[in-house]
């Protein structure tokens, strides 16, 4: 299953903890909140990704199951 890292960006605090225990997804901006990349998370990552949602102190990050891409036919 894909899953994609989202942020809440009501609920997010800035605690920083997300970007320590999830470098290769997660950065922080000038003021400390998250910066998640787009995209499903490798399946190599998935732990690191479960770890940083299952730390977050404020429940602001969470893994949802990526949108498959639809793809419209183009008639010519």
């Amino acid at each position: 299953m894909n899953e994609t890292v989202r942020v809440n960006p009501i609920a997010c605090d800035a605690h920083g903890l997300c970007a320590e225990l999830f470098p290769e997804w997660i950065s922080l901006d000038d003021w400390g909140y998250p910066i998640v990349r787009p995209g499903p998370v490798p399946r190599e990552l998935k732990e690191h990704a479960r770890r940083a949602v299952d730390a977050c102190p404020v429940l602001a990050l969470r893994l949802v199951q990526a949108a498959k891409q639809s793809r419209a036919r183009v008639s010519e």
